[in-house]
């Protein structure tokens, strides 16, 4: 993240660019000079969430409760002392960082073979230094920070932008993250999450004015600079020998800097005595090897401007940069708007499509979701065929690409009814929904790395094993009622009391659970999300058995008497690879249970598959070994005469649910290997998918065609 080499050099080349500071002095300080004013600091959250999942185990799918008691703590540190927060999360993947995103991914795959090769070879959870963030850590902390009642908001574009953005508008306190880009932004002072001490709010702050002073640069030639060493937008490669170039004439080599160090300062030393002297005479490209990447370093160089800044370095705005402005609000009062400007290329271009491996389980790096990787210039998706027709919003009008001020580009969509989109937009930006906003804007969404071991051939990939939910849910957004989908304006608008309900039946039918609507309503509200989850997952994966079944109603029913200091404390005898995939695969399916609500138009409340309500990782895997071994339901329940009841009732309903889609639950005994680690039943795959979705246009609907009308796909489900 940020700019290549920088971290490094201020950490270790230019340490008086760190000053420590107290956040509660600095806060009275603030407000001492501006009476009246709340102190604010704006979080950057993507870039705290390694730091604010403090919880030991990490393995196991996720310490809810536990995360969710820190994330309190943090909170309450700061408004004790009358600090406000306000949280930025990421809502979109830029296109520009889009080759950044996919090798992050890629480098993450080999993290997680790393980390199951571990589990492995020593059964248990790896040290710190492979850390890797639990699944739907990013998403459940935006609905947990808005369950503590703080301003959570949700950008349009990658957050950092809207972070600094916010910081400079708003006169805040600072901005607290862990992104050297906001060293480049000229917006409020920047502190470091990762030298953050919550006890004493002691943290360090990266003074960009004294980095600065360091180079020999000014805050404007900041942006420059971030583009010739290389950013998220700059390839690194791009520039690699115009550095060396630099270096090489470069006369001041300091022996006790690394070379990237020493790099940084060439390039400096070559803006303020070599470009700086034809600054308003040359255009960069006269003076910079910058060849058929003119567009976008302009873009890149750009893409730092915050609203009402211009560069000394940009003589016009290229032809291929537009810069779309969007009015977003971006706190609780409806009348306080916001200009965010937008930089995207005019043109249409195919997406980045699926980059999948034959042979690798992770089907990451998924740039988009395959169903919808494409943006298509008549609203046409090549898998659904959906003619969506085209819409522009009214109030935005095309003007001159050269005119140096921001302009507003239309903003083309697939949805028709603008009403619907605005409703979209607003449960995006305040967090309120999940991936609703992506698709309906974009077509497309990212399926990041979760924790799946790539060479256990007995569990299919979690992204695939939940596709069907997701297309049924495209041609829910996308689909225009065609092909029998309800009417968003239906679901989403109107107030009518049985409005609810068929809420609720369109949310069954993206899991193809309809049939079994009449056996969940028996189940109790706060685990019916739950029961939904498990009946559809046991009906796609023919590996997964009674065994896995009663560990995850054990796991779920257990969580409800146990308070957190009990979950802290538990200890687990040893990890197993295959408990830590099942762990990954629920909250996977809670994440899809958050997009599949949110599209509904809310018809179950979202505590109601929140994880730190309904899972524990640690907890989940003590079930897991104790059933695998054999133990009774009585055991698994801890000897609970009440849980039991509960328990026979929703494994009744989870089996009843099951057999109407010709899947009867086994036990282990009654599998038998197929070859070395694979467990399968003889004469089926050990994944279902269903071929009940129809293309808009065909006259079949959108929903099941009834029970049993699965059909087995022959190993499908191995690789796609």
């Amino acid at each position: 993240m940020g700019v290549r080499g920088l971290q490094g050099f201020v950490g270790s080349s230019c340490p008086h660019i760190c000053t420590e500071v107290n956040l509660r002095e600095l806060a009275e300080h603030h407000q001492s000079r501006h009476p009246g004013c709340t102190p604010t600091i704006v979080v950057d959250a993507m870039c705290c969430l390694r730091y604010w999942y403090t919880p030991e185990s990490w393995i196991c799918g996720g310490q809810w409760r536990e995360y969710f008691s820190a994330l309190r703590d943090f909170v309450k540190s700061f408004t004790t002392v009358g600090i406000k927060l306000i949280f930025f999360f990421d809502g979109m993947v830029e296109e520009d960082k889009r080759d950044e995103w996919v090798k992050r991914r890629l480098k993450n795959n080999r993290e997680i073979s790393r980390i199951f090769h571990y589990i492995k070879s020593h059964r248990e959870q790896p040290g710190r230094n492979m850390f890797f963030i639990p699944s739907g850590l990013a998403i459940f902390t935006r609905f947990a920070l808005k369950a503590l009642g703080q301003e959570t908001l949700c950008s349009l574009q990658e957050a950092d932008y809207e972070v600094a953005s916010y910081g400079l508008q708003h006169n805040c306190l600072g901005i607290l993250g862990e992104d050297t880009d906001y060293l480049i932004y000229d917006t409020c002072p920047y502190f470091s999450i990762s030298e953050l001490c919550l006890e004493s709010l002691d943290t360090i702050m990266l003074c960009r004015e004294k980095l600065c002073e360091s180079l020999g640069l000014q805050v404007a030639d900041l942006p420059l600079l971030s583009c010739l060493l290389g950013n998220d937008v700059i390839p690194e490669g791009m520039f690699e020998s115009f550095r060396y170039k630099c270096l090489s004439s470069y006369t001041s080599v300091k022996d006790n800097f690394d070379r990237k160090g020493n790099v940084i300062l060439a390039i400096s030393e070559h803006i303020s005595k070599v470009l700086h002297l034809y600054q308003g005479e040359k255009k960069l490209e006269e003076m910079l090897p910058l060849g058929p990447n003119k567009a976008l370093f302009y873009k890149g160089i750009a893409s730092y401007l915050l609203p009402g800044q211009k560069s000394p370095w940009l003589f016009q705005k290229p032809q291929s940069v537009i810069m779309d402005k969007q009015v977003i609000s971006m706190n609780s009062d409806p009348d306080c708007k916001q200009e965010i400007p937008i930089y995207a290329d005019p043109e249409t271009k195919e997406e980045v499509p699926m980059c999948t491996d034959p042979e690798s389980k992770q089907e990451l790096p998924v740039c988009t979701d395959p169903e919808v990787k494409q943006k298509l210039p008549v609203g046409t998706d090549r898998e659904f065929n959906l003619e969506a027709p085209m819409c522009t919003h009214p109030e935005i009008n095309q003007e001159d690409p050269m005119d140096m001020e921001p302009e507003i580009k239309q903003q083309v969509t697939v949805v028709s009814d603008p009403r619907i989109l605005k409703v979209a937009r607003t449960h995006h930006v305040h967090a309120e929904s999940y991936l609703v906003y992506n698709i309906m804007s974009g077509r497309e969404i990212e399926c990041s790395n979760t924790l799946e071991d790539e060479l256990d051939q007995a569990l299919p990939s979690q992204a695939f094993i939940y596709r069907p939910v997701r297309q049924r849910v495209y041609s829910l957004l996308l689909g225009d009622c065609k092909g029998g989908t309800p009417s968003l304006e239906v679901l989403w608008l109107n107030q009518e009391p049985e409005t609810q309900a068929q809420r609720l039946d369109t949310l069954l039918a993206c899991f193809n659970l309809s049939s079994s609507r009449e056996e969940l309503q028996e189940v109790e509200s706060s685990l019916r999300a739950l029961c939904c989850l498990l009946i559809y997952l046991f009906v796609q994966v023919d590996t997964l058995c009674l065994e896995d079944l009663h560990a995850f109603i054990a796991q779920a029913l257990c969580l409800q008497g146990k308070s957190t200091t009990q979950l802290v404390n538990l200890q687990l005898d040893y990890i197993n690879s295959r408990a830590v995939q099942l762990g990954s695969l629920l909250v996977r399916g809670l994440t899809t249970l958050a997009l599949v609500n949110s599209a509904c138009g809310f018809p179950w409340t979202m505590s109601e598959f929140m994880p730190w309500n309904v899972f524990d990782g640690k907890l989940f895997h003590q079930k897991y070994l104790q059933s695998e071994k054999g133990y009774s339901v009585e055991v698994l329940l801890e000897q609970n005469r009440s849980w039991l009841t509960r328990f026979h009732n929703l494994k009744a309903v989870i089996c009843k649910a099951c057999v109407k889609e010709n899947r009867r639950i086994v036990g282990r005994s009654h599998w038998t290997s197929h070859h070395s680690g694979r467990w399968g039943r003889q004469g089926s795959s050990s994944y279902r998918t269903s071929n009940t979705y129809s293309h808009s246009g065909q006259g079949q609907s959108w929903r099941d065609q009834g029970p049993g009308n699965r059909q087995y796909e022959h190993d499908q489900w191995r690789r796609y």
